[in-house]
């Protein structure tokens, strides 16, 4: 017997419940960090974040006694064709929550005619992905998922398997670069190859080379969706605080953006003991760390290189020269720590990059499920 049910989240305390759910359930995690309330609520908010200018999105939250057990989301987005999306999955370990919820989600789908579900996404494949299946015993970075090991199985227990995992590499700023890329190193840099920082007093006129290099570099790949410049500068204005033109590196192809790279502080080493509140004295402590370069990790969300260049010497070689300069910077602001994430198991260049750096093979995978779905 059902002794739950299922609602759609439509107040603002419901939007609430349904952001603060996985403090509870990861409660007794000493590797779950809780993220910012403040960031989660603009991230949900269709006023607020322009990825819902591209899709239609619901979201549900089981509750038991009063109190909610279980959340899920659905994403219809017009880029992704037939394919619809759900996320945001967190649940007691109880295998009917996680039925009802994805029957609300493939009811959902079903209704605006999509033959495919894949996710988990929040909300899209440029924001956080993947379900966490390998690497919980290690804290997640700054917008990667932290799941509870018996998630996955809830998932694929309700018809969903496997499509792609994604990776993370981590690098040691302390350990030298192996010798193949020492190699590299060793020889002349190419005459019409330079490495620069961002320009911000040419904000305008980088951010769409950013967003170019993005959408070519990555237009090949399984699940891309192009990034809009409207997502792309909310992105920007969320993590205001966290950009530095120091950490945003760009090569140049004679005189013209042919790659980029770009790394943020961990975020989440230095909330750990904010359980999601900026208030009342969150804000001044972040600031502080933030000021001081208190944190000793960083994470590199977004790198990419013109598909024109792919397979030549200079495609090779332009990332370990980027990374090259994210070790660089981090050294001397103590940062010990890079993580590489998220690169599809597909990606054969990015995953060769990310074991040499990172000594070997990926210390966190994240899976992307699908399920087809029936008349």
């Amino acid at each position: 017997m059902t002794t739950f049910e299922i609602r759609p989240v439509e107040s603002k305390a419901d939007l609430e419940a349904f952001i603060a759910l996985p403090d509870r359930l990861h409660a007794s995690d000493p590797n779950y960090i809780a993220p910012l309330r403040l960031e989660r609520r603009d991230a949900l908010s269709r006023k607020k974040n322009p990825a819902f200018n591209y899709m239609d999105a619901a979201f549900w939250m089981a509750w038991r006694d009063g109190r909610p057990v279980g959340r899920i989301s659905a994403q219809a987005d017009r880029r992704t064709g037939d394919i619809g999306h759900f996320g945001l999955i967190a649940a007691e370990d109880d295998p009917e929550i996680f039925h009802a919820l994805f029957g609300e989600v493939e009811r959902f789908h079903r209704a605006r005619g999509k033959a495919e579900i894949q996710g988990p996404f929040s909300l899209n494949i440029n924001e956080e992905s993947g379900l966490l299946v390998d690497g919980f015993d290690t804290p997640s970075m700054m917008l990667m998922p932290h799941d509870l090991p018996y998630v996955g199985p809830r998932v694929e227990a309700q018809g969903y398997a496997k499509t792609m995992d994604l990776y993370a590499y981590l690098h040691d700023t302390g350990t030298p670069f192996p010798k193949s890329i020492q190699r590299i190193f060793a020889r002349p840099k190419p005459p019409e190859l330079v490495i620069r920082h961002i320009d911000w007093k040419r904000y305008d006129d980088e951010l769409p080379s950013i967003i170019g290099i993005f959408n070519d570099a990555w237009a090949e790949n399984w699940g891309f969706v192009p990034f809009g410049e409207d997502e792309l500068r909310h992105v920007a204005k969320s993590m205001k605080l966290l950009l530095d033109e120091r950490l945003v590196w760009i090569a140049e192809v004679a005189g013209r953006p042919a790659a980029f790279g770009l790394a943020l502080p961990n975020l989440n080493e230095m909330i750990r003991d904010l359980d999601g509140e900026l208030l009342p004295f969150g804000w001044a402590k972040l600031l502080w760390r933030l000021k001081r370069q208190t944190y000793t990790s960083a994470r590199i969300p977004l790198m990419g290189v013109r598909r024109e260049f792919h397979g030549t010497y200079l495609g090779n070689v332009m990332p370990f020269y980027i990374f090259e300069k994210f070790r660089e910077e981090g050294w001397r602001r103590k940062v010990r720590h890079v993580e590489m994430s998220w690169v599809l198991e597909t990606n054969r260049p990015m995953r060769h990059i990310g074991e040499a750096l990172g000594g070997g093979e990926a210390y966190k995978t994240y899976r992307i499920y699908s399920k087809r779905l029936t008349s």
